[in-house]
């Protein structure tokens, strides 16, 4: 008896060695899987995590933007240079620019000329037949002074409409780019100017400075549709830059733009063209400011000598008189 309960014994025991490092093997490999997390990519560049060992559900990670959105620009708000090419689009043409992907939640608008002037439509499709912000543009030397822009596009796929309503003769160039959407509308730290309400049917002006190279603004409601105009003002009643808009939600899609400001005697203009039921709340403030000695170069040269010679060949040779020392 003893003999053969050794004799099972032996001829059981390679099994049950082998049973025991399968089942081992299975016990570290599902805990290696527990604790490396997984995540996989939709179709929209989107990062997604599985749950977690104590069965959480799915969370979003941030991953990589999508393929037609661009980083976040640094600095105030978008960026002035827009890396999107340049489309001509000719005098009394329409082009049209379609983002078919809801992750694009803001587009920058570029409009520009070689320094004629700039007269356009601009519109924002959100399905057929629903236009919920458009914008008449005209800028009177499109190269000094270029539109510049930033749409809100929730809620996708959106289309950006350019008319050019120009003549054959004008032709303009447009630059059309999905920026990120983190973050709000400019640098508000820097608005100096607001927020501040402006009544159905009343304006409110802001001078600046001759430092001031561009402004940043922000046009926005509590919900209910806007209806502006906004001028830039370089003397009396000389309009350099007029922008009519519309937007049916002011809170879902406010306006916002970076208006260049060269030279010296720049006031800014804005008009409620609404009812006085429909109030908007403005905030406007310097987005880039010049050099120190800008301001010496903008002064009145009494002398005749340029602004690079204003004081003479030498240093102190000659004052804003004209005669020597």
């Amino acid at each position: 008896m003893k003999l053969a309960a050794a004799f099972s014994f032996l001829l059981l025991a390679p099994s049950a060695i082998n049973g025991f490092s399968l089942n081992q093997a299975k016990t570290s490999a599902v805990t290696s899987l527990k604790s490396t997390p997984f995540s996989y990519n939709d179709n929209l560049g989107r990062r997604f995590a599985g749950p977690d060992q104590e069965g959480g559900q799915m969370q979003r990670q941030s991953g990589p933007p999508p393929q037609n959105a661009a980083p976040p620009s640094p600095g105030l708000g978008p960026s002035i240079q827009s890396k999107s090419p340049e489309v001509t689009v000719q005098g009394g043409s329409l082009k049209t620019w379609a983002f078919s992907s809801p992750a694009v939640e803001r587009v920058q608008v570029v409009l520009k000329t070689e320094g004629r002037p700039l007269d356009a439509d601009v519109e924002l499709w959100a399905g057929p037949d629903n236009t919920p912000h458009k914008m008449r543009v005209y800028v009177e030397n499109g190269a000094t002074r270029p539109f510049n822009t930033v749409v809100e596009t929730p809620r996708g796929p959106n289309t950006i409409s350019v008319r050019n309503i120009g003549q054959l003769e004008f032709p303009m160039a447009a630059q059309i780019d999905a920026v990120s959407a983190s973050g709000p509308l400019g640098d508000l730290s820097r608005m100096d100017q607001g927020p501040m309400t402006i009544q159905g049917g009343a304006l409110r002006t802001y001078p600046f400075d001759p430092q001031v190279d561009s402004v940043q603004v922000l046009l926005r409601t509590d919900g209910r549709p806007l209806n502006a105009r906004i001028e830039l003002l370089q003397g009396p009643n000389n309009n350099k830059q007029v922008i009519e808009l519309y937007t049916e939600d002011g809170l879902d899609r406010p306006f916002y733009a970076i208006v260049e400001t060269p030279g010296s005697g720049n006031v800014l203009r804005i008009v409620n063209t609404a009812t006085v039921e429909f109030p908007l709340t403005c905030s406007v403030g310097a987005y880039k400011v010049g050099e120190r000695n800008s301001f010496e170069e903008m002064q009145p040269v009494i002398s005749g000598y340029g602004a690079e010679n204003r004081y003479g060949s030498n240093s102190n040779n000659f004052r804003y008189g004209g005669g020597p020392n």
